[in-house]
């Protein structure tokens, strides 16, 4: 009887992630047999390398419009108070150092800015 017992929860537990998995997304398909059969979409997934570059190109145009807004001194000296606070702030300077693509982009982009 507790075998049987697992055997029903280990049953239930894949339906209830498959239902999981269709609930985002599902595709139809023929299978050999003739049968159409309803599988998970693939494609459907949470977070991908696409939303991944989107974040990553935003926070770059993000860093170059200020860099280019502020200029290079002012800019300097917000990242240098970041570099002394907390771990967190300094992790932050960390990613808001100027680097060389950053500043050719901002002096492309600083006439634009007035």
């Amino acid at each position: 009887m507790d075998d049987a017992l697992r055997n029903f929860q280990k049953r239930q537990q894949a339906v209830h992630r498959k239902h999981l998995r269709m609930a985002r997304g599902y595709v139809t398909k023929l299978d050999r047999t003739g049968v159409f059969v309803q599988t998970p979409d693939n494609k459907a997934a949470g977070f991908g390398l696409r939303t991944l570059l989107l974040v990553v190109l935003a926070f770059a145009l993000f860093k170059i419009g200020v860099l280019a807004y502020l200029g290079e001194e002012v800019y300097a000296g917000h990242v240098e108070a970041l570099r002394a606070g907390s771990v967190f702030e300094q992790a932050g300077a960390w990613l808001m150092q100027a680097d060389p693509v950053t500043r050719a982009a901002a002096s492309l982009v600083a006439p634009y800015l007035g």
